[in-house]
């Protein structure tokens, strides 16, 4: 996979943005064993650092296969690799994001315009897939005729999900589940864990999350397999969805833990050790086998302004005069400096009306993030 390591370094906050961006999307690709041209790697440093903005990039990514005189084999997997990561890295650049079955079917059609003739597409046939975890059996997945109505319901359900006093491994669990469900509909031909993976970022992000880390990028194959296996039953062989895979890649990714992510734990009847030693057959190249390594509790912070704001807040929603208030301050400029922007900068606190910050009614609440936070320090 390739390496932005440097960028990253820099600490550059736009250079360490579009790295992060460019690493996962092309990481990513690793789900269905596609590989970057060399000509995607020079055109994404050429936009990481500043050169040519996204749109530039696409339109020499795209002008770079339509000019090829002579493909090869390997040419329309790279294509597909270098278009789809070039979608990838620009919704990621972006701020918004819809929590919608339109939201979700416009990441789809982005991410494979050019790609799918059924890009954004809701499919209308119902499908089976092999899967090398199941050792060629098949998860069970929605029906066609089912599939929007399963959408809707799964996206109301999130929306009215109360997490306000969860502890942190239950928030964990749930957002698992959330996010198994929509992918175990799978709403589209082909295309799904990539679009999960972008609208789970961008969900993640939405409520608070900062998930610019190396977990999708290097473990695709392993999220992937972790889906499959949080959505498998089969009766006759005593299986039962497990998910436990799943949670331990949202504790590394949300709690900085350091789970060891690896494929072959996952794989289904076959003898214990060799699970071990790693001796299942026919494990596929773009398996990876590594964990990064922790990138802390996201749920916590040890900034005592931001504890305390977030318990002013509570569970309310409050204008600036109530938090001045509560915290027995006057200077609104104080407030602001030290308690407001570092707790909406890491993600646990959102305004009420984000799109227009002097809206006369303008108040601050907790993100999820925010709620973990509170829940952490009421239990304290």
């Amino acid at each position: 996979m390739t390496d932005f390591d440097e960028y990253i370094r820099q600490e550059e906050p736009g250079r360490q943005q579009r790295a992060y961006a460019w690493r996962t999307a092309i990481g990513l690709q690793e789900v269905d064993g596609l590989k970057p041209s060399e000509y995607l790697k020079e055109t994404a440093r050429k936009h990481i650092e500043g050169d040519i903005g996204i749109d530039e990039a696409q339109r020499l990514i795209k002008s770079y296969y339509q000019s090829k005189t002579f493909r090869t084999p390997d040419d329309d997997g790279k294509e597909e690799a270098d278009v789809v990561s070039s979608h990838i890295a620009k919704l990621l650049g972006e701020q918004s994001f819809a929590f919608s079955v339109v939201g979700l079917t416009s990441i789809h059609h982005r991410l494979f315009e050019g790609v799918f003739k059924f890009a954004g597409k809701i499919r209308d046939y119902d499908i089976t897939k092999k899967e090398w975890v199941l050792r060629g059996d098949t998860v069970l997945y929605v029906n066609s005729g089912d599939i929007r109505m399963a959408l809707e319901y799964d996206l109301e359900q999130e929306r009215r999900f109360v997490y306000a006093g969860l502890t942190h491994d239950r928030m964990v669990e749930h957002i698992a589940a959330f996010v198994s469900g929509i992918w175990q509909i799978h709403p589209f031909g082909e295309g799904n864990t990539r679009t999960t993976a972008v609208f789970t970022i961008k969900y993640l992000r939405s409520i608070g999350f900062h998930v610019e880390n190396d977990l999708f990028a290097n473990n695709s194959w392993y999220f992937r397999n972790a889906l499959v296996r949080a959505n498998y039953r089969n009766a006759v062989k005593g299986i039962e969805p497990d998910s436990k895979y799943l949670v331990h890649f949202f504790r590394n990714l949300l709690m900085g833990e350091n789970n060891e992510l690896r494929n072959r734990y996952m794989v289904i009847g076959v003898p214990q050790e060799w699970k071990e030693t790693g001796n299942v057959a026919d494990t596929p190249a773009s398996t990876p086998t590594s964990t990064p390594a922790s990138s802390g509790n996201q749920f916590y912070t040890d900034n005592e302004n931001i504890q305390k704001l977030v318990t002013a807040i509570g569970e309310e929603r409050r204008s600036v005069k109530e938090i001045l208030e509560t915290l027995s301050l006057r200077d609104r400029k104080n407030l602001a400096e030290y308690y407001l922007i570092p707790a909406q900068d890491n993600g646990f606190v959102a305004l009420l009306y984000p799109d227009k910050p002097r809206h006369p009614r303008q108040k601050y609440m907790l993100t999820i993030k925010g709620l973990a936070l509170l829940a952490s320090i009421t239990k304290a």
